[in-house]
């Protein structure tokens, strides 16, 4: 399998189309996050309070994503697409102008929420253009845009210091509405868009036990990429008395692995098959967070949260190049729930650490918890393997192992 096979068996420019969508969508869903020892000190938080408001547009993204999951199915990805990131220009228009009080900001993070859906729309329109064999890959270039969060922890705080933290949401206009035009020029619906269907058809994979296997792998994967994406700035600053801007540097160096080995870990799943190397993902995360949480010197802690996010990025490839083998017709409305899931790890993960740090005085418990989780992941993922040599046909089998 090559790269010029991408260009031989889909469509390129909507391929490109889904990743900068989900990449400008990604930056601005995790801003805060990025922006969070600024606003956290501001407004005077908690330990508690700093990981649940970085935590807000995790979890309303959750929500946000089952309803564009149902809109893809039903209008179609491009059109889907297209309203979320109209609606995503309130909460910065309202962050950059206003934004004083601290429900305000549960507004706004509330309402970032719809940008972090967008993985329910950029993902399918990549999906519904590639074949089986290219699945791994074609998503993991599209899923690859949660890179934008690089964009946001490196430039964000550097970009605060100058000009406040208010003023850098007013900024992510910029990007957004580029990628708006670039989108409505380059991408374009697949043939293969199924006819839409009631809701209650849509439903019945709530039904289906690989929906709940799914969503729990990728809570682990995606929710500990995306929560850890989130809240690494204020435990550099806390636990290691970083400066806010190196803080940055140091999460960017951290999610660079989990963003861009996510089409590294769709490649290899399509070559190995994802339950093959999920197993081994999940025991890298296990043990990467359990030397976290001993909170070593910055230079040894920083190289084991490193593995951690490349493992939980290749983890999220890996997982979505099992989901389309496995719910190829119903491609929309199953991302929105899996990617929903996703989004429910990433809120528990900062709130985990923020409160196990108020309640035991150190990181470190909540890194012992994550490490439990990790391998709660790998029996269920064995679990999931006795069920589904059971169930998949041969040919689904062969891409699965």
């Amino acid at each position: 399998m090559k790269l010029s096979d991408l260009k031989k068996s889909g469509h390129v420019p909507s391929l490109a189309a889904s990743f900068l969508y989900f990449d400008v969508s990604f930056m601005i869903w995790v801003i805060l996050g990025a922006l969070g020892v600024y606003i956290t000190k501001d407004f005077g938080l908690t330990p508690s309070q700093k990981g649940f408001i970085v935590a807000v547009p995790i979890l309303s993204g959750s929500f946000f994503r089952l309803i564009l999951g149902v809109l893809t199915d039903r209008i179609g990805p491009r059109k889907t697409a297209i309203c979320g990131m109209l609606i995503t220009i309130i909460p910065l228009v309202w962050g950059w102008l206003f934004g004083q009080t601290l429900t305000e900001l549960y507004m706004i993070g509330i309402l970032l929420g719809v940008a972090g859906a967008s993985f329910a729309a950029a993902i399918p329109m990549a999906s519904r253009w590639y074949p089986p064999h290219l699945q791994g890959l074609a998503m993991g270039i599209a899923g690859a845009g949660n890179s934008g969060t690089l964009f946001a922890t490196l430039f964000g705080p550097r970009l605060a210091e100058q000009m406040g933290w208010h003023n850098v949401l007013g900024l992510a206009l910029i990007p957004l509405l580029t990628v708006f035009i670039l989108y409505i020029l380059l991408a374009k619906d697949a043939p293969s868009q199924p006819a839409p269907k009631p809701l209650t058809e849509y439903l019945k994979v709530f039904k289906q036990k690989d929906t709940w296997y799914f969503c729990l792998l990728y809570s682990v994967t995606f929710g500990g990429f995306v929560g850890l994406s989130s809240f690494l700035s204020i435990f550099f600053v806390d636990q290691y008395d970083l400066s806010r801007v190196r803080a940055g540097d140091f999460v960017t160096l951290c999610v660079a692995a989990g963003s861009f080995f996510r089409p590294v870990g769709g490649f290899i799943a399509d070559k190995i098959g994802g339950v093959r190397l999920l197993t081994f993902l999940f025991i890298g995360i296990a043990l990467s967070m359990f030397g976290v949480s001993q909170l070593p010197p910055l230079a040894i802690v920083t190289t084991l949260l490193f593995i951690g996010m490349l493992c939980l990025g290749m983890g999220n490839g890996a997982v979505f190049q099992l989901v389309p083998q496995r719910f190829q017709e119903e491609i929309g409305m199953i991302t929105g729930i899996v990617g929903a899931a996703g989004g429910v790890g990433g809120f528990f993960v900062p709130n985990i650490l923020g409160t196990l740090k108020e309640v035991t005085g150190t990181y470190g418990t909540g890194f012992i918890v994550y490490t439990g989780i990790g391998i709660v992941a790998l029996i269920v993922l064995f679990i999931a393997q006795v069920s589904w040599r059971k169930t998949w046909s041969p040919k689904e089998a062969s891409l699965k192992n």
